[in-house]
This record gives C-alpha cells, sequence and structure tokens, in this order.
C-alpha cells in the first residue's frame, strides 16, 4: 500500500473529530436522524445486492430505494402514491439534525443535485450537494454530519479525494474547487471550467477528472491536504457540448461515463478517446442527467427529464438497460440516481 492510501485512510477517519472553521459546518458527536425511517439500516438481505441512492428534489431528500421493489409503483390511486412515497429504505435531510443551522439549510438546501456512495477503510460516506449551495460529507447508515461548507455557483456534484479533502464542481460558478476538508476547513484552492458539472477521482492514474460545458479535464492535485493545489493534466474535447454527468464505469474503471446535451457516451483513459460500449443503442439518447452501471450485475440505469414533472429538469421514472426496464415512483422529482453498491459494514 503506498504512502498516500495509507494517509488518505487515516485523513478520512479522522475527518469526523476534527472541529471546522467559519464557514463550514462543524461535525457533530450526535448521530443525525435519517429521515423518513430514522436510524434504520438497509435489510440485511439486500446487501448481497446493489440498492438506489436518488437526489429527490420534490421531498428535497437523498433516498435509498429498492430497484426490486413493487411499492414505488404508481398506479394512480392515492394509496398507491402514499404507498410510494414510503418506498425509501433510508433519506437524509439537513432537517434532521440541528448541526447544519449555521449553514442556513432553510436556503442553501435547494434542489439537492448529488448523490454519491463512497467506502473508505471499511466506513461508508454519502456525499451529496444542493444548487443553492450547500455541500456535505455525511456517515452512512448513521447519517452523522462529518463535513459541510456552502459554495455556491449552483453546486452540481462532489467527490471525496485522498487525503480526506473534497472536490466540488459548481456550473454557474464556473469552477471546480478542493476544499481542505481533511483539515476541517473552508479554504481551497479553485480551478476555473465553464460549465463545471461532474468530477470523478481516478485512483490508478493518481487523477480528479473533471467534466464542463465542452471539456473533459484530467487534473493533478498537489500542495499537500492543508493547502491544496490544482493544475492541469489532461484536456479533452468533447465531441458536442453541454457536459453533465460524469461517473466511473464500475465494470471498467479504465473508462468514464460521459453525458451531454445530446448523448451517453464512454471515454477510453487509457486510448484518450471516445469509444463504444456495450448496450449503446438504447443507453445513448439526449437529456441524460445521471448514467451508471451496477458493479454487481453491470446493468445500466439513466435518469431522463420527464415531460409533466413539476420539475422540469427531473423525473419520477428510473430506466434501466441491459436488461431494459423501469421503476416510477409517485410524487418523486429525481434529478439524478446512482447504484448503492453491496457493502456489508461491521460498523453498528
Amino acid at each position: 500500500m503506498s504512502a498516500r492510501a495509507v494517509r488518505s485512510r487515516r485523513a478520512v477517519l479522522g475527518m469526523m473529530a476534527v472541529a471546522l472553521t467559519t464557514g463550514a459546518a462543524p461535525a457533530s458527536a450526535l448521530a443525525a436522524r435519517p429521515g423518513t425511517r430514522p436510524g434504520t439500516r438497509t435489510r440485511a438481505s439486500a446487501r448481497t445486492r446493489s440498492l438506489l441512492l436518488a437526489a429527490d428534489q420534490a421531498s428535497e431528500r437523498v433516498l435509498v430505494l429498492d430497484p426490486d421493489d413493487e411499492s414505488w409503483a404508481a398506479h394512480g390511486t392515492r394509496a398507491a402514491q402514499r404507498a410510494a412515497a414510503r418506498a425509501a429504505l433510508w433519506s437524509w435531510s439537513p432537517a434532521d439534525d440541528g448541526s447544519l443551522n449555521a449553514l442556513n439549510p432553510q436556503r442553501s438546501w435547494r434542489n439537492v443535485s448529488e448523490a454519491k456512495h463512497r467506502v473508505v477503510d471499511g466506513r461508508q460516506w454519502l456525499l451529496t450537494c444542493a444548487s443553492a449551495g450547500l455541500v456535505a460529507v455525511v456517515s452512512y447508515p448513521h447519517g452523522k454530519v462529518a463535513w459541510a461548507t456552502v459554495c455556491g455557483g449552483n453546486a452540481h456534484s462532489l467527490e471525496l479525494l485522498p487525503g480526506g479533502n473534497v472536490a466540488v464542481a459548481a456550473s454557474t460558478g464556473g469552477f471546480v474547487r478542493i476544499y481542505a476538508a481533511s483539515q476541517g476547513s473552508a479554504r481551497y484552492a479553485q480551478y476555473n471550467l465553464p460549465g463545471a458539472h461532474g468530477v470523478q477521482w481516478d485512483d490508478a492514474n493518481d487523477t480528479l477528472w473533471a467534466l464542463g460545458e465542452a471539456q473533459l479535464v484530467g487534473l493533478k492535485l498537489d500542495g499537500g491536504d492543508g493547502e491544496p493545489e490544482v493544475s492541469t493534466g489532461v484536456t479533452v474535447n468533447l465531441p458536442d457540448t453541454g457536459g453533465h454527468d460524469l461517473a466511473a464505469v464500475a465494470r471498467d474503471r479504465n473508462r468514464l461515463w460521459v453525458s451531454t446535451t445530446h448523448h451517453v457516451r464512454q471515454y477510453s483513459i487509457s486510448e484518450d478517446a471516445f469509444v463504444g460500449y456495450p448496450g449503446q443503442a438504447g443507453i445513448d439518447r439526449a437529456g441524460v442527467k445521471s448514467v451508471g452501471d451496477d458493479p454487481a450485475t453491470g446493468r445500466v440505469l439513466t435518469v431522463t427529464p420527464q415531460s409533466g414533472n413539476p420539475c422540469q429538469w427531473c423525473t419520477s421514472t428510473i430506466d434501466f438497460h441491459s436488461p431494459d426496464g423501469h421503476q416510477d415512483t409517485a410524487g418523486a422529482s429525481l434529478y439524478k440516481a446512482r447504484w448503492l453498491q453491496p457493502y456489508d459494514s461491521d460498523e453498528e
């Protein structure tokens, strides 16, 4: 194991103990009550397969959902809608706990825009942000806030970095920021990237990939965890504009999912080229807000805005590919959904 890997594990494990400075919310020693089913763990039987993590702008919550739960299905009755609203196995919102009051979540937590799951040294983390600016790292499934700040600029995605720092992409702000979260700080280094929408850490190449309006860039991080610095490593022009979602291909870490205004593509890091992929004919479409493959089965999901949803950039439907299918949840306005990888932790 590299010295950097050891340092990253120690830093992330220590995040909860660090008192944060002005501009960031302090870590809380008390568990946040995680939403619709406070304190509820994922069912043991569900840990052998992937669940779904969704950013729902109707409830302004992050939801964990069972893709095989038929109670999602909306049949037009109020009873079915109430059942679908209770379908979440777990959920989280800043309103669950007062530790973030200093960051004014009534204003800063609007239009939840990202939800990611990461595992570091046996501990699970939920990464989430909202367009109004609140950015948070939360322990899963406990719901404890480890680090949070408000960044503005239409926060669109974030990533947990080696050393415990946090990268944030903001679209209208046109920047990627590297926050010194490992130090319990809101200090940051900034890289300007017009239309920044996505960030994804690539451990094999020691690179932070970031997706903007017209470019995919590979960023290099220097300067140490307390005083981060960021510089350009690789620049790739997109075949078309409107870069939106960026994610690692779970079953081929040499590739990245890249969605734009009109397409869903895969970028091969080793070939420095956009390449074809299995099932492309059914997956490649316009307007996709999030895309990813299940690390357990290889099944792909996409989220695309749905006509008639109260939120014009959202949907109540998650589409699946290879095999094809879809799942509806009544009353939801899902902006993104991602696979939550199977993981059985010994933590209680």
